[in-house]
């Protein structure tokens, strides 16, 4: 279940109330007259069927509470009642396979902006692959790959191109190149002073690495992982398992190779800066193309879905 929270202008309510009190996919609905200051109006709640609450927010929508009123999504822990029972057993489909467009469209506004956090998790993430790189460790790249953010500016390109909103598609892949451009200039001139340190050099980086040497050698499979990671991370996302976002960050490549073309930059092994460029721009290519699929599909089948249900109903 989801609980709607409307600030509803005074002449719309009574639409807004013909809207929600007969679905069957609704319960616990309330009404406080004049309970909304900002903007000013009545304040109406209800708890709603996750599978019906995209529908119910278009409607909403049409009836002009975009732009007049103010809507707010919220999870629920636990609804331990017969009527949510009841509600849930009305609404199409499971709970896992609904999306909520507008909550997976206001995510991706909000991770496609950028933050002082995301570019030093970024930072640090890249200098934590460098490290990698330079003494052959496969636990700092399993490392390196967890605290890396940059899926969520992946999957806001994804959203953005997937839904036809250019200006977020833009933003997004500017916050990726600002992002891993900033990243790999600072790991590279700290590199560099490691390498005047003595601590490695460019025979360190070209030696053999049985552990990491594949982070610049991409492969067919380096491509299939990144699709893969892809579909997963965007499914994770509309359905609000952000738990299977740590196997996508473990499974994809793109901070290890930006660590590893910042190590071959300052110690001058050449061999290695386009492989791991190759890496990390399949990897972000892979991610995208797989993530906007995944959300074209989603969106068709459940449209699909909501019209078979409506016609049956």
């Amino acid at each position: 279940m989801l609980h709607l929270r409307l600030a509803v202008p005074a002449d719309l309510s009574a639409e807004v109330l013909e809207l929600l009190e007969p679905s069957r996919s609704v319960c616990n609905l309330a009404i406080t007259r004049g309970g909304s200051l900002k903007p000013a109006g009545d304040l109406v709640e209800a708890d709603v069927a996750r599978e019906a609450t995209d529908g119910l927010l278009k409607e909403l929508a049409a009836l002009g509470l975009h732009d007049r009123g103010g809507i707010t999504i919220l999870a629920v822990e636990a609804s331990p009642s017969r009527n949510a029972v009841d509600a849930e057993k009305h609404a199409p489909g499971a709970p896992d396979d609904a999306v909520v467009w507008d909550a997976v469209l206001d995510s991706a506004e909000g991770q496609s902006h950028g933050s002082w956090s995301y570019y030093a998790f970024l930072c640090l993430a890249t200098l934590i692959a460098s490290v990698a790189v330079v003494t052959d460790s496969a636990i700092l790249v399993v490392g390196a790959m967890v605290v890396g953010p940059e899926f969520s500016a992946v999957a806001s390109l994804a959203v953005g191109l997937a839904l036809g909103r250019r200006q977020l598609a833009a933003r997004a892949l500017g916050l990726l190149v600002r992002g891993f451009a900033i990243a790999i200039a600072l790991t590279t001139l700290l590199a560099l002073v490691a390498v005047a340190a003595g601590w490695f050099d460019a025979s360190t980086v070209a030696s053999p690495r049985p552990l990491t040497g594949f982070i610049w050698r991409p492969d067919r499979w380096s491509l299939v992982v990144a699709v893969l990671a892809g579909a997963a991370g965007v499914l994770s996302t509309t359905a609000g398992r952000s738990n299977a976002l740590v196997g996508v960050f473990i499974s994809v490549t793109t901070v290890p190779a930006a660590g590893d073309f910042s190590v071959a930059l300052a110690s001058g092994a050449w061999s290695q800066l386009g492989g791991a460029a190759a890496q990390l721009g399949l990897n972000i290519v892979g991610m995208t193309v797989a993530g906007v699929l995944t959300l074209l599909l989603q969106r068709a089948l459940w449209d699909r879905l909501r019209r078979r249900t409506a016609v049956a109903a």
